[in-house]
């Protein structure tokens, strides 16, 4: 019976990177390399065909890194604060102070949503 290979649906998959790669956020998978255990995916930016690199396949579960599909700002930012509401209802933020940076970080983020 033949191994199972890891990461079937790689090629093809869309990316958008958490902080700006070389200016860009939205990635698409347009090869992938087999060596030894290691997998690895090249991505090219979706606007700009000549900005492409190679990264450990893994890395792209890291969701601090990488979140699957195009994300807009919008999204990312109300996937945040559904985040923040939830580690809120479970009282995991209980140490920090209303006026410690994170708070403030997300008071201003709700103001400017506001205006």
């Amino acid at each position: 019976m033949p191994q199972k290979q890891k990461f079937p649906h790689l090629v093809g998959s869309k990316w958008t990177a958490c902080q700006p790669l070389e200016g860009w956020r939205h990635f698409q998978v347009v090869n992938r390399k087999n060596q030894g255990d290691w997998v690895f995916a090249e991505l090219v930016a979706a606007c700009d065909p000549s900005v492409r690199f190679w990264v450990n396949a893994k890395l792209l579960k890291e969701r601090s890194l990488w979140q699957a599909g195009w994300q807009s700002f919008h999204e990312k930012d109300e996937e945040k604060s559904d985040d923040d509401a939830a580690i809120a209802k479970l009282g995991l933020n209980s140490g920090t102070s209303s006026n410690s940076p994170e708070s403030s970080a997300i008071s201003h983020r709700q103001t400017a949503y506001e205006t």
